[in-house]
């Protein structure tokens, strides 16, 4: 399908505060500075790029609104308080052309329990299963083979991609999206040592997702011993994230790619996670708190900290020694010669 967009379509959408130049034809695509070409859009969204502004040869570019030199000619510019924000509501546009909402219903090949509730503005696709005493609220989209659990619900204008899961008793808020392979509600890893073997202990509380929760690809989401595994609203989790039982995840969290959490952690508010961190388990991490990507959090960590490495420790300070471990072959070369001085000093 092939999207064009006028220069005047734009500037209704993004409002920029400022226009230069005027745009030589419609826009059909989206690139980078370096890639883009007439007819394209581009944007200005890390100020180390900003050399490769005046060689760009998009039609269109979102550029902040600080920037001082003209365009060319067949070139606008549009001066935005946040070029990547102006971006992903021209994205937003995009998806809903590329993408549109289907219509409400049920498909044929959908598998709903009689004591189910269906929202009239809900749709359900293909090979999709909701069992009894489910709630799919208004507006929801279910793609194709998606489940819904017992006593599962689904909050209103939720997205749930294909293969997503809902287990049993958990619960999404509102326009919560899940995206392809995410499982809500899988079992926490728990079990107890007795009579030689690992006896498994049943995790009988559930997962409770607050609104405009967005969840990535085969991410994963255990249900509480007991109690909640709560996610809080607004936070943001990557793919292939690993949340385990009775975690409790503030508002507005990130969550990068592989970071995995284990039991009973608390995240405060604003936390932000990065990819492959690692979080032991009975500790909190506190409000505003950054975790660097691959640390090893092994002990509590102060709101607004930031930490990083292995065991994780203070970033400034994490930094300062991996810059020794550097110079520790030299430092052994010197210990040596001066033991081999000492040495032969004490043998005369």
């Amino acid at each position: 399908m092939q999207v064009s967009f006028s220069a005047e379509e734009i500037i209704g959408i993004v409002g920029p505060k400022a226009t230069r130049g005027r745009a030589g034809q419609s826009i059909t695509g989206i690139a980078s500075l370096e890639g883009a070409g007439a007819g394209d859009m581009s944007f200005l969204g890390n100020a180390k790029y900003r050399p490769q502004v005046p060689a760009c040869r998009a039609s269109v570019i979102l550029l902040p609104v600080d920037y001082a030199d003209d365009p060319p000619e067949g070139q606008m510019h549009l001066l935005v308080e946040s070029p990547s924000v102006a971006l992903a509501q021209i994205c937003a546009r995009l998806e809903s052309m590329l993408w549109p909402r289907p219509a409400p219903g049920i498909h044929a090949s959908a598998v709903i329990a009689s004591g189910a509730r269906i929202a009239a503005t809900a749709t359900i696709g293909p090979l999709c299963v909701v069992e009894s005493g489910a709630e799919v609220g208004e507006r929801c989209h279910l793609q194709a083979q998606v489940f819904v659990g017992r006593g599962a619900r689904v909050g209103d204008d939720s997205w749930l991609m294909p293969g997503a899961i809902v287990a049993a008793e958990c619960e999404l808020g509102r326009r919560v999206r899940l995206q392809p392979g995410v499982v809500v509600g899988s079992d926490g890893f728990g079990y107890e040592f007795a009579g030689g073997r690992h006896q498994k202990v049943p995790q009988v509380g559930n997962v409770v997702v607050g609104d405009d929760v967005e969840i990535g690809a085969n991410s994963t989401l255990d249900r509480a011993r007991f109690s909640r595994t709560v996610v809080g609203e607004g936070s943001k989790i990557d793919n292939l994230v690993q949340i385990a039982h009775n975690v409790v995840i503030g508002r507005h969290c990130i969550l990068c790619a592989q970071v995995g959490i284990s039991g009973s952690v608390t995240i405060g508010d604003y936390a932000v996670l990065g990819g492959q961190a690692g979080v032991a388990g009975h500790i909190t991490i506190g409000q505003g708190a950054k975790i660097g990507g691959g640390a090893a959090v092994t002990a509590p960590v102060a709101p607004g900290a930031y930490v990083n490495g292995s065991p994780a420790m203070p970033y400034m300070l994490e930094r300062r020694i991996a810059v020794l471990k550097q110079r520790l072959p030299d430092l052994f070369r010197r210990v040596d010669a001066i033991e081999e001085r000492l040495e032969k000093s004490s043998a005369s």
